[in-house]
């Protein structure tokens, strides 16, 4: 009988993962140990054969971030947390990973050809800062292509979202459940889908309570931390009506804006309740604790990977569109 690799490392007293660097021969340890661990596997039968076919790629998916502005998508635990769960989906299925950026400029026809030539097996797409027109100009690219983090009517892309409306309408039916009050809205200046279909959910609750959409006080905020704190430093000097709570198209707002009514000698949540959208890091250590909606991200991520993975092994497949349920994670801002 063969040995395996976990009885290598045990015979050898190395750890496992010493062991799997030596037998596919890639850096991280020294060369007495490669040819030690080489040379006991071969004495004791390890079927090289069997890693060979197991190691064996079934091709490259391509993850290709999309940035329009980089007003929204920027180098945030978000983004990173997505690109993470992404790549460790594709080496569960077999597939090697790769990540390229995009951007919108006279460079992007001559990028989308190489991307397409590239020879990559499937491509998930950022679409979170992408409009129609953007998304048209990818109608060349011949690769088995899945859009995230976006939708789009009239498109037949397979697209993976969050539950943007969801999300939104429960946060926000909390927030005026708790308060007992009209709920104001930190709404982002920058414009995408995602925001959209949150202010949908964010009037939805409006209505379900029973109050006029009108009556809510609407902050336009840069989504940026800094960005959101400057606009409302100035809303607040400016004499402008402020909510005895808010909901925040993401968390990047809502502390932004939190930090500044904290410096004008407001408290939160005893003055000035918030919740957030994403769940970022941050959330926890921010004072008081942000409660804000949890996005599954590793979730998202996988569901593409397989999803692709389906249209690269099927071929043409009818073009769905898959939400991701969200979660609201209740702290200490309400």
């Amino acid at each position: 009988m063969s040995v395996t690799a976990k009885e290598l490392a045990r015979l050898l007293g190395l750890s496992e993962a010493a062991v799997s660097l030596a037998l596919n021969n890639k850096p991280g340890v020294s060369t007495s140990t490669r040819m030690s661990v080489l040379n006991a596997a071969r004495e004791r039968g390890y079927d090289f054969t069997r890693k060979a076919v197991a190691d064996r790629s079934r091709g490259t998916i391509c993850f290709a971030v999309y940035k329009k502005s980089g007003a929204v998508v920027a180098d945030t635990p978000f983004f990173a947390a997505l690109a993470d769960g992404i790549s460790l989906a594709c080496k569960r299925q077999g597939f090697d990973y790769v990540i390229r950026y995009l951007y919108e400029d006279e460079r992007l026809d001559s990028e989308l050809y190489a991307l397409d030539a590239a020879g990559f097996s499937g491509l998930i797409l950022l679409a979170t800062e992408m409009d129609l027109a953007s998304v048209r100009r990818f109608s060349g690219v011949r690769t088995p292509t899945v859009l995230l983090d976006s939708y789009f009517e009239t498109l037949d892309y397979d697209c993976i979202l969050i539950n943007n409306i969801q999300g939104a309408f429960v946060a926000t039916d909390y927030l005026i459940m708790k308060r007992r009050a009209q709920a104001g809205y930190l709404r982002s200046a920058y414009p995408i889908n995602n925001f959209e279909e949150r202010a949908d959910g964010f009037y939805k609750a409006i209505r379900k309570n029973g109050l006029s959409s009108s009556k809510s006080v609407v902050h336009r905020l840069t989504p940026s931390q800094e960005g959101a704190y400057e606009d409302m430093r100035s809303l607040i000097a400016a004499g402008e009506e402020l909510a005895e709570c808010y909901f925040a198209d993401n968390d990047i707002i809502a502390i932004g804006a939190a930090r500044a009514l904290k410096e004008a000698g407001l408290q939160i949540p005893r003055d000035i309740a918030i919740i957030g959208f994403d769940d970022l890091p941050m959330c926890e250590v921010f004072d008081p604790p942000l409660t804000t909606v949890h996005i599954p991200i590793a979730v998202m991520g996988e569901t593409a990977v397989r999803r692709l993975i389906d249209r690269i092994d099927r071929g043409p497949l009818h073009p769905v569109k898959i939400e991701i349920n969200t979660v609201l994670k209740k702290r200490k801002s309400v």
